[in-house]
C-alpha cells in the first residue's frame, strides 16, 4: 500500500519562513490538489518532497523509506516523480527517445529491450505512438503535458506530483487530459495535483491540501 508520510516540515530561506509545521499523509492511490495564493510555499513544498530542496526540519517517509535528505534521483527510485510547470522535454530529441531518458538517467542503460518495451507501453497508453518519431518540439502543449506524463510513468512510480498540468492546453483537449491523469490513478498511482484552475481540480480531487503562506 503507498503511504507518504510528511510531518512537521520547516523550510526558511534567510528570515523567511516558506514553510511551518506542514504535515500530512497520503495512504492509498489518492487523487488529492495542492492549492494556494501565489507565494504560498507550493513550490517549496513540491522540491522538498522531491529531493530538490531539503528541509530544516521535519521528515517524509515514503512507504517506509525516508526520502527528506536524499537527491532527487534517489527519490525517483524510491517512488516519488514530478512535472514542472514548464515543461521539460528535450525538444531535438523524438518523443520516443524522450521516454527513454528517465530509465537510462537512473542507470538501467543495461535494459535496453525492457526500455524500449515499456517506452512503446507507455506510447500505446498515452495514444502517442503516432508520434513517437516526431520531434518534441513540434508537440501542442497538450501533447508536451502527455509527454512529460509519459516521461513520469517510464519510472513506475508509486506517487506523482503533477505541477499546473492544464497550463497552456486547449480547453478542447482538458477532458482527453482529465482522462488520461484518471487512468493512472486508477491504474494505482497516488496523484498530487497542484494548479490554479480551480473546475479542474474540483473535477477530479476528492480531497484538498491548502497551503497559505507556509501554513497547511
Amino acid at each position: 500500500m503507498i503511504e507518504l508520510s510528511v510531518t512537521r516540515l520547516n523550510k526558511r530561506f534567510g528570515g523567511n519562513q516558506v514553510l511551518k509545521d506542514v504535515s500530512f499523509e497520503i495512504k492509498g492511490p489518492e487523487m488529492i490538489g495542492l492549492i494556494g495564493p501565489n507565494g504560498a510555499g507550493k513550490t517549496t513544498l513540491t522540491n522538498v518532497l522531491d529531493g530538490a530542496v531539503k528541509p530544516n526540519s521535519g521528515t517524509v517517509y515514503l512507504n517506509g523509506t525516508r526520502i527528506d535528505q536524499l537527491a532527487p534521483f534517489q527519490v525517483a527510485n524510491v517512488g516519488l516523480g514530478r512535472t514542472f510547470q514548464i515543461t521539460r522535454s528535450f525538444r531535438r530529441m523524438t518523443v520516443l527517445e524522450n521516454l527513454y531518458v528517465p530509465a537510462l538517467a537512473l542507470g538501467k542503460s543495461h535494459r535496453t529491450v525492457e526500455i524500449h518495451e515499456r517506452a512503446m507501453e507507455v506510447l500505446e497508453f498515452l495514444t502517442l505512438g503516432h508520434l513517437r518519431n516526431e520531434y518534441a518540439r513540434a508537440l501542442s502543449g497538450g501533447q508536451q503535458k502527455l509527454l512529460e506524463l509519459g516521461r513520469l510513468l517510464m519510472l513506475d512510480p508509486n506517487i506523482i506530483i503533477l505541477d499546473e498540468p492544464f497550463a497552456g492546453v486547449h480547453p478542447r483537449l482538458l477532458e482527453i487530459i482529465y482522462g488520461y491523469i484518471r487512468r493512472v490513478n486508477e491504474n494505482g498511482t497516488a496523484i498530487i495535483i497542484i494548479s490554479h484552475q480551480m473546475d479542474s481540480i474540483f473535477s477530479l480531487c476528492r480531497r484538498l491540501l491548502v497551503l497559505n503562506y507556509g501554513d497547511l
